[in-house]
């Protein structure tokens, strides 16, 4: 059974527990327990084996010291210092090697992850989160994640063990020497805990406000035509710069607690503490002098976890919001899903509301008690004024929406009741505004039937007068269009999305007004192939084109959201004073 929250049963990518960040990035990486174990062993032998230099250090200096019953030789323990270091590098690599391979591994598998979720959520949800957002969650603040696990968790786990060691070790000299480590380690943690809790709330707000910044680049980008048609450009160089002063700000807030890190000072005193505690002990010779060398030498090994923390945890914190940025993302609610269950079978073309209401959210209602019904093959003209409901409508056919109130059925059964491939694969919608990919034309033509032959695709080219312009270019139908089709005219676009309608030979045909940039030579060529596609389908004409609404089978005539008249062109010519008033304009 389908998650609620997803409008596809899209490929699985894995079951993850979504619960809370920190268990959802856990759920990802036990997957690679085994790349964490190598991780862990590798970090082990590497603090455990950095341990055998301070020891070894002070067995040579009781031998040039001449001390007596030393068990190695200066030799011996050049070679063992050697062997030890040689061992000590091939674990590390293994401590690196892993980590950053689990790293990798979990960006792939969060970004495939969101990505599929963002499939599968709802137009409702696409058309009020921001696409600079989007793609700043599913690209830096996943990578965030990744450099969480590697270098972040790998030096926060390969550091832990150098705290561990001189708590180990330094007893074995004498039983108070671990007063120091201890304290130290105490010290540590406190310190850290509240470096921590300081440090979050900061690193959501770098984040947000990235992601704001990026949202605003984003539309800047999307409508440059606009900001450079209406001269605008210094408005929207003051605005990017008030975003990315925010950004700025947090970051330097983020480096100002970064700053005042505790653990620096305690490391300072913990080795002037740990030296002078020694030398006491050497006074009343306790310690020889190579214990005292050995000793400081493992309180110094408290060095690398003291400086790595100071961005390892930062690397962490920062993942885990980018982590909880992303999950957010992920867990948005749709209100659409996918019914794998539901109604299946082939489209006859019969549509009916039946007293539909809706609104979008936070809102008036769009349309209120529409009813109505279409029988199969016929074609419906839409009109009214703009803002009339018109395209809303149509768009509760596919379920891009859902009603609050009331039904809409194809072939008698509730929209809601049919499983949603197989009723979106009936349809086929071309708006005015055409969205093509930057790749071939071919391919575009071919986007709702990607199996398609090259002979299929230029007949429906045919079909939809695109093949002219199409063998006009240099590499034809393997010509690559710009991104969203800029390098083509707007009759050109609309061509192409007719043809790529053709193609897919639809059950229920909606055009919403998308002859409204052809020219008027090829007027005529269009409203023939659209007459001829017409035929044996239902089709909804939205459009202001006289010559498109007199052939309809059934005008529906909108007003404020709500059903004005219906009837064919010469009865609502005699009753209707609205569609009077529509036609004479």
């Amino acid at each position: 059974m389908p998650s609620p929250n997803v409008e596809f049963s899209l490929p699985k990518v894995g079951e993850f527990n979504r619960r809370g960040a920190g268990i959802w990035i856990f759920s990802h990486a036990v997957r690679y327990w085994y790349l964490f174990f190598l991780m862990t062993v590798g970090a082990f032998g590497n603090a455990a084996l950095a341990a055998v230099i301070p020891v070894m250090s002070g067995m040579a200096f009781n031998l040039i010291a001449g001390k007596e019953q030393q068990p190695f030789s200066l030799l011996t323990i050049a070679l063992l210092i050697a062997g030890s270091q040689i061992v000590r590098g091939v674990l590390q690599f293994g401590r690196n090697f892993g980590a950053e391979l689990m790293a990798q591994k979990m960006e792939r598998d969060i970004r495939e992850e969101l990505f599929v979720s963002l499939l599968g959520k709802s137009m409702t949800f696409h058309n009020l989160q921001p696409v600079g957002d989007t793609m700043a969650r599913a690209t830096n603040d996943v990578r965030e994640v990744n450099f969480m696990f590697s270098p972040g968790l790998n030096l926060v786990i390969g550091s832990a063990n150098f705290l561990l060691l001189p708590v180990l070790v330094a007893p074995t000299y004498h039983p108070s020497l671990i007063l120091v480590p201890l304290f130290f380690i105490v010290g540590y943690f406190l310190s850290l805990g509240f470096y921590l809790w300081e440090l979050s709330p900061i690193t959501t707000e770098v984040r947000s406000s990235f992601g704001k910044l990026n949202t605003r680049l984003s539309e800047a980008m999307d409508g440059i035509e606009t900001v450079k048609g209406l001269a605008q450009e210094e408005s929207e160089i003051e605005k990017f710069e008030d975003n990315t002063q925010a950004f700025r700000n947090h970051s330097v807030r983020q480096g100002d607690i970064e700053a005042r890190f505790i653990p620096l000072l305690l490391l300072a005193l913990a080795e002037a503490g740990g030296l002078l505690h020694a030398l006491l002990l050497f006074k009343q010779q306790v310690l020889d002098i190579g214990s005292v060398v050995a000793y400081f030498g493992l309180i110094q090994m408290f060095g690398f976890p003291t400086f790595t923390s100071l961005w390892a945890y930062s690397q962490v914190s920062l993942g885990i919001s980018g982590a909880r940025r992303v999950l957010e993302l992920i867990k948005r609610e749709t209100n659409l899903d996918q019914n794998a269950s539901g109604h299946s079978g082939i489209i006859r073309g019969e549509v009916e509301f039946r007293h539909v209401t809706f609104a979008y959210p936070d809102s008036e209602p769009v349309l209120q008690d529409i009813s109505f019904r279409i029988q199969p093959g016929h074609t419906v003209a839409l009109v009214g004024q703009t803002g009339s409901g018109k395209t809303t409508m149509v768009k509760l056919i596919n379920r891009t929406y859902d009603v609050q109130q009331g039904e809409v059925l194809v072939d008698g059964v509730n929209v809601k009741d049919w499983n949603l491939e197989t009723l979106r694969r009936g349809i086929s919608m071309i708006e005015q505004d055409i969205f093509l990919f930057s790749r071939s034309i071919a391919d575009n033509v071919a986007f709702g039937k990607p199996s398609s032959e090259q002979a299929e695709i230029e007949k429906a080219a045919k079909a939809a007068q695109a093949d002219d312009f199409i063998a006009e270019f240099q590499e034809g139908y393997e010509t690559v269009i710009g991104e969203r089709g800029v390098t083509l005219s707007g009759g050109q676009r609309q061509r192409l999305a007719l043809a790529r309608a053709f193609l897919t030979d639809p059950h229920i045909l909606i055009l919403d007004d998308s002859t409204s940039s052809i020219d008027s030579a090829t007027e005529d060529k269009i409203q023939r192939a659209i007459y001829t596609a017409a035929k044996g389908r239902t089709t909804f004409l939205i459009t202001h084109r006289i010559s498109q609404i007199r052939w309809a089978d059934l005008i529906i005539v909108l007003r404020k959201g709500t059903v004005a008249a219906i009837g064919n062109h010469e009865t609502l010519l005699e009753s209707s004073e609205a569609y009077r008033r529509i036609f004479h304009d």
